[in-house]
């Protein structure tokens, strides 16, 4: 029966486990989950059991090293319940320090293989367990005279639990000490975990036999409630028919500089320096998105929602009532406490489950302190390339250093990202300070060369005529021209 269950996959879960993986374990393999101390590895292994008992399976948990107690009251203290679930506790006892004869954390009995092997075969016999976690295997290397012995008892051990219709995961630490290459070869998957304190905690899928699975290494967390894992955001296999109709702003005079709008699809940077409008301009965008019934979220990685909200409140944008009305979302994130796929995921359920249609990265000096150094191109890369597969329309914040001087879009490298740009400066003209909105780029449609002047008021966003007249606008301190 097992060779006819290959093809079937059960879940671990862990959803995002189950996306890496293309569905999850393949019904009848084993699995071995690597990784050193504090990686996580008894907790997946625990997901996996309870996911199975769930679904009406019968689980079985072998440990060699803790006790079933203990691993009950672990779990229990994640939110992890193991009710249902059978043991098999064979960890040491105090029994060990008082009995004079006992020389390893086995009994004389249960050293030998014979006793061992009948003790499997019985709890295994008497259960007929369709998951079974083993934590750790390498545990039985203690019990064999040699290696050849050990790697043909592992062997055997685990063909007559998959000879059984058990599906097998079992741990080990992968240790200089206890290296684990034989238990590798004989995996038909393996899954790798760490906890770097420069990455923090990820996972690797570095086999699965009979299955394709998503490459490359992948966040996880470990909260209330278990393992969470976060699959990296490879944006080639997304796409979604749209068409490239206009996103209108709403503000006839902006929209005039666009050409109409920005499309849908379409990744478009609005560049300038602090308090100049950027965020609000983006809005402007969401507004009107919200009259035609669309969804829009704003991912915030500086500015408080409250503190956001009461500046929609002083310049005509109803944010609250967006919100209220479903078709707003403003998400407060922390970039030390997010990981890129983190992030990424997010997007994902806003766009994939919740249709969001605009949506507005706030700011790219934030999502930089959520990525490592050398990663943050390749991360918002893919972040982007999604949106526009998906037919979204990504507005990204980029601050930039000067408010006056020199013009420069951005310094982080990032500018060919963008479908349109969109540049907000700041204007000393006859000793005031005044706003000014241009174009640099549109991929997909002319648009006005001319720059305009922009104002925010208590109604809204204002945006005037075509500034004609002045010469040296890029330079901070424009003047007008002799005509």
């Amino acid at each position: 029966m097992a060779q006819n269950s290959q093809s079937e996959k059960i879940s671990t879960g862990i959803d995002g486990m189950d996306e890496i993986l293309y569905g999850g374990l393949i019904r009848g393999q084993t699995y071995l989950l690597r990784g050193g101390p504090g990686s996580g590895k008894t907790v997946v292994g625990i997901q996996f059991l309870i996911e199975g008992i769930r679904q009406g399976e019968r689980a079985l948990y072998a440990t060699f090293e803790e006790s079933e107690r203990s691993i009950r009251k672990n779990a229990m203290k994640l939110g992890l319940d193991l009710t249902g679930c059978d043991f098999l506790d064979l960890s040491v006892t105090s029994d060990f320090f008082s009995e004079s004869k006992a020389y390893d954390i086995f009994a004389p009995s249960e050293v030998e293989t014979g006793s061992f092997t009948r003790i499997l075969m019985e709890v295994v016999d008497r259960i007929r367990p369709e998951r079974v976690l083993v934590d750790p295997l390498i545990q039985f290397r203690y019990l064999s005279s040699d290696l050849f012995h050990y790697r043909k008892q592992v062997a055997s051990f685990l063909r007559y639990l998959t000879d059984n219709n058990a599906t097998v995961v079992f741990t080990s630490e992968s240790s200089p000490q206890a290296p684990d290459e034989d238990l590798q070869f004989m995996a038909d998957g393996i899954i790798e975990l760490k906890n770097s304190p420069h990455r923090g905690r990820s996972v690797l899928v570095k086999k699965a036999r009979g299955s394709e699975f998503k490459s490359g290494i992948h966040s996880m967390t470990l909260k209330s409630g278990g393992i969470q894992m976060f699959p990296r955001l490879a944006p080639e296999i997304y796409e979604k028919a749209f068409e490239l109709e206009p996103v209108p702003s709403g503000v006839p005079e902006l929209d005039e500089l666009f050409n109409g709008g920005i499309e849908r699809g379409t990744v478009t940077m609005i560049t300038g320096p602090s308090g100049v409008g950027k965020t609000t301009l983006g809005l402007q965008f969401m507004k009107e998105a919200a009259g035609r019934g669309e969804y829009s979220v704003v991912y915030s990685f500086e500015e408080e929602v409250e503190i956001m909200l009461r500046r929609c409140d002083s310049i005509n944008i109803p944010a609250r009532k967006m919100i209220a009305k479903g078709s707003l979302n403003i998400v407060k994130l922390e970039p030390l406490q997010l990981t890129p796929d983190e992030f990424s995921c997010l997007v994902r359920q806003h766009v994939e489950k919740s249709q969001a249609s605009i949506l507005m990265i706030d700011s790219i000096s934030g999502f930089r302190l959520s990525t490592p150094p050398n990663e943050v191109v390749s991360r918002l890369h893919a972040v982007l390339k999604y949106c526009q597969n998906m037919g979204v329309a990504a507005f990204v914040i980029v601050e930039t250093p000067q408010v006056l001087g020199d013009f420069q879009i951005t310094s982080d490298g990032v500018s060919y990202l963008a479908d349109n740009v969109i540049f907000l400066r700041y204007l000393e003209f006859e000793g005031e300070l005044r706003k000014a909105i241009g174009i640099l780029k549109k991929r997909l449609s002319n648009f006005e060369k001319t720059l305009r002047e922009f104002e925010i008021s208590r109604y809204g966003i204002k945006v005037g005529q075509p500034l004609s007249n002045l010469r040296g606008i890029l330079t901070g301190t424009p003047e007008w021209s002799k005509q």
